[in-house]
């Protein structure tokens, strides 16, 4: 199908409770009460949020609380109608509505600016396979040999898959539990790229979105464009920088995803920042490759986040621009709806900004 679609992500800590039970437990129960077509829980590794706690796999035990991700992506409607619970399930974090659309083969509805690349997120099943080949492993060569900028692929621990809820378990194949990979490219690439995941792929979920390169391999392409506060309705607007790098690759030392949320969290003007690490990718001419079984360090992708008010993104990217001169992929885009809560305060709303650029 090609339908206007709307993504809902929630960014909060795992072992948050709500009425007794653990919140994605809880926002998962609920997708698959409405048969929600994909949603998706990923574990992050680091990150911090509005009151610059770090929480990172450097020092977490099993009793703590890691970052996790869960995002949903359905019709507007139905999204619409999930949104508010979603919020009021969450007793600490921040949730998010981005504009998507859920696709075959078509993406004529993002517009034509030549200005602007295509985020492609592709859902698979754990254990799919396509001729013998893991899924998510056949779709990065495919992506690779079409010429995208880069792609990365997130294992799911518990979700939805048209519509059906599918946890991992530990004695069970878990063919079904989703996995996440997301790729950027040109236009024409994704374009033309497409029909051949749609034939790849046995029942495929698709979606894209409208996103601008701002780095790539170190080289500053343009910045993140200068949003106002809001639209002419007065709804706030925010936007959300993602910088790909691999968990080999360092500033001064240290891996550039642990930099950078160090040199944010001094920052005054950063509300947060989430780092999830991929298991399989690549970046430009680069191999998709993943962890082997001996090497000196992991070359796994990994993925930050950060999501905020454009002011706020603009000083960030100052830190990214420095942080990236050598390696990374940075893109920037428009998050149209933002709450923030952190108990009985709520920042930002779920309604919709509008906003052309």
């Amino acid at each position: 199908m090609n339908d206007d679609c709307l993504k809902l992500t929630a960014y909060f800590g795992e072992r948050q409770r709500s009425s007794g039970r653990f919140v994605a437990e809880a926002m998962l129960d609920l997708y698959g009460e409405h048969d929600v077509a994909t949603s998706v829980m990923l574990r992050g590794i680091g990150g911090f949020g509005p009151r610059h706690r770090l929480r990172t796999d450097e020092s977490l035990s099993l009793s703590e609380d890691p970052p996790v991700t869960v995002a949903a992506v359905d019709t507007r409607p139905k999204i619409e109608s999930l949104a508010e619970q979603v919020v009021g399930l969450t007793p600490k974090g921040v949730v998010t509505l981005e504009r998507a659309k859920l696709v075959d083969d078509d993406i004529s509805g993002l517009g034509q600016s030549p200005d602007h690349a295509i985020k492609l997120t592709v859902y698979v099943g754990r254990q799919e396979r396509v001729s013998g080949v893991p899924a998510y492993q056949a779709v990065c060569e495919l992506l690779h040999q079409r010429g995208l900028a880069g792609a990365a692929v997130f294992l799911g621990v518990d979700g939805t898959s048209h519509g059906q809820r599918q946890r991992a378990r530990f004695f069970s194949r878990n063919v079904n539990v989703p996995m996440m990979i997301i790729a950027i490219g040109e236009r024409n690439h994704v374009s033309e790229v497409l029909p051949e995941l749609a034939g790849l792929l046995r029942k495929p979920l698709l979606t894209v979105e409208r996103v601008r390169i701002c780095k790539r391999d170190g080289k500053l392409l343009t910045r993140p464009d200068a949003l106002p506060s809001a639209d002419s309705q007065g709804r706030p607007l925010w936007q959300k920088l993602m910088v790909y790098t691999s968990e080999a690759t360092t500033h001064d030392g240290v891996p550039i995803h642990r930099a950078l949320v160090r040199r944010l969290r001094q920052t005054p003007t950063a509300d947060g920042a989430t780092v999830l690490r991929g298991i399989w990718g690549f970046r430009g001419d680069q191999e998709p490759h993943g962890d082997k079984l001996i090497q000196l360090n992991r070359q796994v992708p990994v993925t930050t986040i950060i999501v905020d008010a454009p002011d706020s993104i603009a000083h960030s990217f100052d830190i990214v621009d420095e942080l990236t001169s050598r390696h990374g992929l940075v893109t920037s885009e428009l998050v149209p709806a933002l709450v923030a809560v952190d108990g009985d305060m709520r920042r930002g709303s779920t309604h919709l900004a509008q906003y052309r650029y």
